[in-house]
């Protein structure tokens, strides 16, 4: 299978470059993976696709503000530091920008001198190793000076840091927003919720991998970046409860598919578990968990549209994105939203 055969044409001019005032407002265009058919909705009327008695899963991560501007000391060169992972206490895998001015032994200083990084070590593909030093709390002080790490397309500032936060996000630890879940406001939630659906939680620490393009010709080349995630005994019990009764397991994101897909053992199951994943779903893939997603529009020829048309059907999707475009739907993580059923 070829990469291009995940390519749509998208006009520059679609791409959100801005949250919506109200999140629950964004469109939402509703596939029936089965007959390809698509349907043009709201985004708060996917309260009349869900039953009692499915389980909704959402990734309650928390996006830091990963992205950090300071200057390199005894040349005052700027340099940018992105936080990718945590490695120990106070040391993370990092990308920085400018490279060649970042060699180990390097000092940056962040906020007049408030937070020091000093580069140690140089890992797979030229990410830094960098130690950082400071006074105080180190959440705190990244709060303060760090910036959210918006993708590539995304070119407008972000006056509110939340709105790249989904409003349950909890679990601190992701470079990127997990978007599908930007469209829920807790009032939704809420409603949901009386309806007699299930809200099971799971964690994953979405990497800025995800926005990694596919450069392998053939998809099966292709080297998936590793996340971290965590299932709790109680989401397990509820999307175990779920498959048993015969309800639907609704994923909220690409991440929160990865979870269980990656957690469930050969027959569906789930138990409490966490660990690293890197899990490449695309199609020929057999769901062993996953009956219905929500998810925002991908980029041409990402791992994330292969995701989506392995449970769709490459054909239904791209003719799905070719509506979208047609009726002038926002693309990508400020975007509206499908609902695969």
């Amino acid at each position: 299978m070829k990469r291009t055969d995940f390519y749509y044409e998208l006009p520059e001019e679609l791409i959100a470059q801005d949250p919506l005032a109200d999140r629950s407002s964004s469109r939402l265009l509703v596939l029936d993976k089965e007959s390809g058919a698509v349907s043009h909705h709201v985004f708060r009327e996917i309260t009349d696709y869900l039953k009692a008695g499915d389980c909704l899963v959402i990734n309650d991560t928390k996006v830091i503000p990963a992205r950090l501007i300071g200057s390199k000391i005894g040349t005052d060169a700027k340099i940018e530091v992105l936080l990718l992972k945590r490695k120990e206490n106070n040391i993370w895998e990092t990308l920085v920008k400018p490279g060649k001015k970042a060699k180990p032994g390097a000092k940056i200083s962040f906020g007049d001198g408030l937070l020091v990084g000093e580069v140690e070590d140089i890992v797979e593909e030229g990410n830094r190793l960098v130690r950082f030093s400071y006074e105080g709390i180190f959440e705190e002080i990244l709060d303060q000076l760090g910036q959210m790490p918006l993708p590539p397309y995304i070119t407008h500032q972000l006056e509110d840091k939340n709105r790249y936060q989904t409003v349950y996000a909890k679990h601190t630890g992701s470079a990127a927003a997990p978007t599908a879940g930007l469209h829920f406001t807790p009032e939704l939630l809420e409603d949901i919720q009386k309806r007699g659906i299930e809200i099971a939680r799971v964690t994953l620490h979405v990497g800025l991998g995800t926005f990694r393009p596919v450069k392998a010709d053939e998809i099966t080349d292709h080297h998936m970046h590793s996340e971290f995630y965590r299932i709790d005994g109680e989401a397990a019990e509820k999307i175990n409860r779920a498959k048993k009764n015969g309800n639907r397991v609704i994923c909220v994101g690409t991440t929160s598919c990865r979870t269980i897909e990656s957690a469930a053992d050969e027959a569906g199951r789930l138990e409490e578990k966490s660990g690293w994943t890197d899990i490449f779903i695309y199609p020929g893939y057999e769901f062993k968990v996953l009956d219905g997603l929500i998810t925002n529009f991908h980029l041409p020829e990402s791992t994330l549209i292969m995701l989506v048309s392995a449970l769709a059907g490459r054909e239904n999707v791209l003719a799905a994105y070719e509506e979208a475009v047609k009726e002038r739907y926002r693309f990508f993580s400020f975007g509206d939203a499908m609902f695969i059923y």
